[in-house]
């Protein structure tokens, strides 16, 4: 059993080797038959391609000659354009150098003529220089000879004789000035008499007024001290509304109010009075506070009511809020202790009557004049002249620019564009000049006339001076031998520059040089 297992096993290894044999011969002969055919390919597709080839080539050696040939023929038309471009060039360089030879030959001739031109010029200029030196040889001889027969060198006779001439000149003008001074044309005598007529239709009163800096206590004892308050609380507290400065006294019986805004100043008295009446608030500085507050917006109603009211006092229309409140606090500003808002209301009056006289709109020239000084109820806050700030305002708050420039110019600030600026400068001056509407303390009217004798005496060859007429006029007397009449005239106007640049005067001060001449003779 086990040798039949043995045999065919070996028999069945044998039929499977003698397959394997079998199967490799027979892909041997498969495999020489695909690599014939594969050659066979691969040579059919190799002539295939050589042919392909050999098409391409000729196809472009086709298409390359063709494109060389049009080339060729391009380039050789572009040729000949170039080459007719090239011979115009030459026929017209050729006809440029026959040109130029041309001028050449002109220029040559040109210029011997110029060489001949300039040998004459030179010659010319020498026998210029020998005749100029031969003049002034002849003007210095004769000129030392006038020296000599005169006496004096001609620098002297020179400066002497511009000296005569501009003296003569000063003292012309001078006459003429003076001359011009004491006769007054027509226009000055018809604006006198405009002016008189205004002053002789107002009809108004002065009321001289005062704002005091000093407020006594309405109450005294324990009850003052509890209206100042502890550490002077209550005092503090006033002072942060009305923007004043308030001071008790050393013996604590008044406050002094420092500050330059007077409608400041009666906020402050007004809350002094209703501390003293009403002692329930000036014990709580909260509602000193509150009252103060109560007693300013009271007080800024009644301005905006009186500026309303100067305004209707006029009939002309009202202007800007602002406007209306600012003329309204001119009744707490004084100049020369004169009240603004009647000062303000009067000239408006007086611009309005002589507008009437020059057949001006009256209603704008009392608008001008009313606003004219609106600018002094915000010096305190601003700096600068009051005129250029009314100007400013009334500009920005929408007034026509007559109001504006005649508020602007009415102290010189600004050139007098219209005539209604005109009519407010000298409406101004008249009512803060009329007799009684301003008044001075004693000591600065003294001042005033110390401070004019002073000024004037300070010139050389001032003998003695004066001041008159309540100080509206300084009179000075000279020495004869020192001040000639030229040096008087010139004297007088120094005199009154020094006076305008060192002082600070309403109206006008006339300055009077006078000079006398004596001359004393004994007969025997």
């Amino acid at each position: 059993m086990t040798l039949s297992l043995v045999a065919f096993l070996v028999l069945a290894l044998a039929v499977v080797f003698a397959g394997a044999v079998l199967g490799r011969m027979v892909a041997r002969q498969r495999a020489q038959a695909w690599g014939a055919g594969l050659g066979q390919v691969t040579t059919a597709i190799g002539e295939a391609a050589k042919v392909e080839r050999a098409e391409i080539v000729r196809t472009a050696e086709v298409l390359a000659r063709d494109e060389a040939h049009a080339k060729g023929s391009a380039f050789e038309a572009f040729c000949q354009v170039r080459e007719a471009e090239l011979a115009t060039s030459q026929q017209r360089i050729a006809r440029r150098e026959e040109e130029l030879a041309a001028r050449r030959v002109e220029l040559g001739a040109e210029r011997l003529k110029l060489d001949a031109a300039r040998k004459l010029a030179e010659d010319k200029q020498r026998q210029i220089r020998a005749l100029r030196d031969e003049a002034a040889a002849l003007g210095r001889a004769a000129q030392a000879a006038l020296e000599q027969r005169a006496g004096e060198t001609a620098p002297v006779l020179r400066a002497t004789l511009i000296e005569a001439e501009v003296d003569g000149a000063r003292l012309a003008a001078a006459q003429t000035l003076r001359s011009a001074d004491q006769i007054p044309d027509d226009n000055a005598r018809s604006a006198k008499r405009i002016m008189g007529i205004a002053v002789g239709r107002f009809s108004g009163h002065y009321l001289t007024e005062r704002l005091f800096a000093t407020v006594p206590l309405p109450v005294v004892g324990p009850a003052a001290e509890t209206l100042i308050g502890p550490d002077e609380a209550n005092l503090r507290a006033i002072e942060a509304i009305a923007g004043v400065k308030l001071t008790l006294a050393e013996s604590r019986d008044s406050i002094r109010l420092e500050g330059l805004d007077g409608v400041g100043r009666e906020i402050a008295r007004r809350c002094l009075s209703r501390l003293g009446r009403d002692p329930r608030v000036a014990g709580d500085p909260g509602k000193v506070n509150i009252a103060a507050r109560e007693i300013a917006g009271q007080l800024n109603r009644e301005l905006a009511d009186l500026g309303k009211r100067a305004f209707a006092n006029l009939e002309i229309p009202v202007a800007h809020p602002e406007i209306v409140g600012l003329v309204g606090r001119l009744n707490y500003r004084t100049s020369f202790t004169q009240n603004q808002w009647k000062h303000a209301v009067e000239a408006a009056f007086l611009c309005g009557m002589m507008a009437d006289e020059l057949n001006l709109d009256i209603k704008l020239a009392r608008r001008a004049a009313l606003m004219h000084d609106i600018g002094k109820a915000l010096t305190h806050e601003l700096d600068g002249s009051h005129a250029v700030i009314g100007a400013d305002y009334a500009r920005r708050l929408g007034e026509s620019e007559v109001v504006a420039n005649a508020i602007g110019a009415h102290h010189t600030d600004e050139p007098f564009n219209t005539p209604y600026a005109y009519l407010v400068a000298a409406a101004d001056a008249m009512s803060g000049a009329r007799p009684g509407a301003r008044r001075q303390m004693e000591d600065n009217y003294v001042g005033r006339l110390e401070d004019l004798q002073r000024i004037t005496r300070t010139f050389r060859g001032i003998e003695e001076a004066f001041a008159v007429q309540g100080g509206r006029e300084v009179r000075i007397y000279v020495q004869e031998d020192q001040i000639d009449d030229l040096a008087a005239v010139n004297l007088s106007t120094e005199v009154a520059k020094k006076i305008s640049a060192e002082m600070t005067f309403p109206g006008q001060i006339r300055v009077t040089v006078i000079r006398e001449f004596k001359a004393t003779e004994t007969a025997s």
